[in-house]
């Protein structure tokens, strides 16, 4: 780490004058998620289509083929396999039926009949009605709009509305960025990955305050030297922070990844990437639109004076 820290402290990145690069890969991740979320759509998990979802385990490796061939000739309609985690271990996922709840159940007993002689343990039966998942599909959308807005009247107070809206904007791309991930991976799309974008979400504001703070900082320390000048040494103050800080997230979430097994795989390479696009934004995205959205360095010397009296 003091190797990182000796390393990112020496390095001037002058990323205001390379910021283009990075409006454009920021431009190509965005049209590619909303390309691949227009095109594929989401693998919506039972949370939000609504349906059955059967987690079993058999005696040895699963044949997937035989497995779906049972419970395909059950006239069930849309019915999906998936080896989860262990070669032992399938998931089955049915459309929900026509009917209340004593549809699905007789739906499930079906599913347990044609498949029992080769299954030896029921790990988890669910159910979720349409109704549900549209609440949820709703709930999460409004989770992350408020969120959103949360984060960026948040930043308003803290700072000034222009930093509000750089990091606003940024934010709007780290979720995109995300959603687009799972659009293009076609990971299962469930609560846990509201979760997640609601994660990456929070890391990244943390990560642009940081370095919003040391610009505000440097406005105040050196009035006569010039935005871009003030922008690329506050970048370059908080790289060691910065790159320290995501090295040590992203080794923990790799080991979740590799080893934390195939409910939380999703959600973890969520979050990989996440923190892979919350960390550039903060660094080549926010704080390089400042130059653009007109920060007012009268208002900084104001609020220090403010604040000293």
């Amino acid at each position: 780490m003091a190797l990182i820290r000796r390393l990112s402290t020496n390095m001037h990145l002058h990323m205001i004058e390379r910021r283009w690069f990075v409006f454009g890969f920021a431009a190509l991740i965005v049209l590619a998620s909303l390309g691949s979320f227009m095109a594929k759509g989401l693998n919506l998990g039972v949370d939000f289509r609504g349906g059955i979802l059967i987690e079993v385990r058999t005696e040895g490796a699963a044949n997937l083929s035989d497995l779906r061939s049972r419970v395909g000739g059950l006239g069930l309609g849309e019915v999906t396999l998936q080896e989860f985690g262990e070669p032992t271990d399938v998931l089955i996922n049915i459309e929900r039926q026509p009917g209340e709840e004593e549809a699905q159940q007789a739906a499930i007993e079906k599913v347990k009949s044609a498949i029992g002689d080769v299954v030896v343990d029921y790990r988890r039966v669910e159910l979720v009605g349409p109704k549900v998942g549209q609440e949820l599909r709703e709930a999460g959308i409004l989770a992350t709009v408020l969120a959103l807005l949360g984060i960026a009247i948040y930043v308003w107070f803290r700072f000034e509305w222009q930093f509000a809206v750089v990091a606003l904007i940024a934010l709007m791309h780290d979720v995109i960025g995300t959603i687009g991930f799972f659009a293009l991976t076609g990971l299962e799309f469930n609560l846990a990955s509201v979760a997640a974008v609601l994660t990456v979400a929070g890391y990244s504001i943390n990560d642009t305050v940081v370095i919003a703070d040391r610009v505000r900082e440097n406005l105040r320390r050196f009035k006569k030297m010039p935005l871009a000048e003030v922008l690329n040494r506050s970048i370059d103050e908080t790289l060691s922070r910065t790159t320290i800080t995501g090295l040590t997230t992203l080794l923990a979430l790799v080991a979740l990844s590799v080893f934390g097994g195939e409910v939380i795989r999703g959600f973890s390479l969520a979050l990989v990437w996440g923190v892979i696009i919350g960390t550039y934004s903060s660094i080549g995205l926010a704080v390089p639109l400042l130059v653009y959205v007109g920060v007012r360095r009268s208002a900084v010397s104001e609020e220090a004076a403010e604040a000293s009296s």
